[in-house]
């Protein structure tokens, strides 16, 4: 046996009293910071650089400490981290929403309409189509990273009907795989297809997600949005719990689409919906990207915004 500590032996310990020395200093996250949003709601933050000048790429042992400096006592997890257990088929709520909501844990598929009818299934489905008296299917496509896509679905329309919506991915129309199409040739090859029978095979809206969240007692999930898009979140509330995210934009609220609706009517939607309420949401610059050179009008007064059957 050494009389000395070996190396190993001082960083560890030298690790030990930083994290030690960072748990008792660290003040919590500030409920509010300054600016124009609301009190108590997360701001999105600028993305800081990669490091600042003249500091080295990586952080040594005492930086780590400081930087992953946690207290991973039992009493830290379970006050900041335990949740109730998640059975099949369900989200966990904290235990103050629990206690709230009588200890329950809420299902979010099953007997839930808005969850089933916002589902976005993995693999892929064949659609069959016709068209209507006027020789149209009501889609407006759009050619990204050599795909097509779904970038309109106009109301009480052939694609309406058949369940199309607002970012699903063309993958073939009539045996014809569409990787690699340009917007002209996607559409030339509905325009060419026969009138009462058109093959789509189609993958459900990739560049969406859905959020399940459950109303408070005064009937909101906490966050505030600003010409459909996300814009900051309240803390603690059911948004921020269940992973919503600023910068992106709402596309459905438990499956309808409300792309093109006003503020207002998207409000409406939400203080209308149920106590479990799902939405669909994209990334901004996905999302900006397409519906570009479509105005907000068209959106409006074409786009579908039926409540899909299940």
């Amino acid at each position: 046996m050494s009389l000395y500590p070996s190396l190993e032996d001082l960083k560890v310990d030298k690790v030990i009293k930083a994290q030690a020395q960072f748990v008792q200093t660290t003040s919590t996250f500030p409920a509010i910071a300054e600016g124009t949003y609301p009190e108590g709601t997360y701001q999105p933050q600028p993305a800081a650089g990669l490091e600042a000048p003249g500091s080295s790429l990586y952080p040594n042992l005492v930086e780590l400490g400081e930087y992953m400096g946690l207290s991973l006592n039992s009493d830290e997890v379970q006050r900041n981290m335990a949740l109730v257990p998640v059975g099949d088929n369900q989200v966990s709520l904290s235990p103050g929403l629990g206690g709230m909501l009588g200890g329950m844990v809420r299902p979010v598929t099953g007997a839930d309409l808005g969850v089933r009818r916002a589902e976005i299934r993995p693999g892929l489905r064949e659609v069959v189509l016709c068209k209507d008296q006027e020789g149209r299917v009501g889609l407006r496509l759009r050619a990204i990273d050599n795909g097509v896509f779904i970038q309109l679905v106009q109301g009480n329309s052939p694609a309406a009907l058949a369940g199309l919506r607002f970012g699903d991915q063309v993958l073939q129309i009539n045996g014809q795989n569409c990787a690699g199409w340009s917007l002209d040739k996607a559409h030339k090859a509905l325009k060419a297809a026969a009138e009462h029978r058109i093959e789509l095979i189609v993958r459900d809206r990739p560049f969406q997600r859905t959020v399940t969240m459950h109303k408070d007692s005064s009937g909101h999930v906490g966050f505030v949005f600003k010409s459909g898009k996300i814009t900051s979140l309240v803390k603690d509330g059911s948004a921020a719990r269940n992973g919503l995210l600023t910068d992106h934009y709402i596309c459905e609220i438990n499956g309808q689409n409300v792309i093109g609706l006003k503020d207002a009517q998207i409000k409406d939607i939400l203080t209308t919906s149920p106590t479990t309420m799902t939405i669909t949401i994209m990334p901004k610059f996905i999302y900006e990207h397409m519906i570009k050179r479509m105005s907000s009008g068209l959106l409006r007064s074409a786009m579908d915004h039926s409540v899909p059957e299940v």
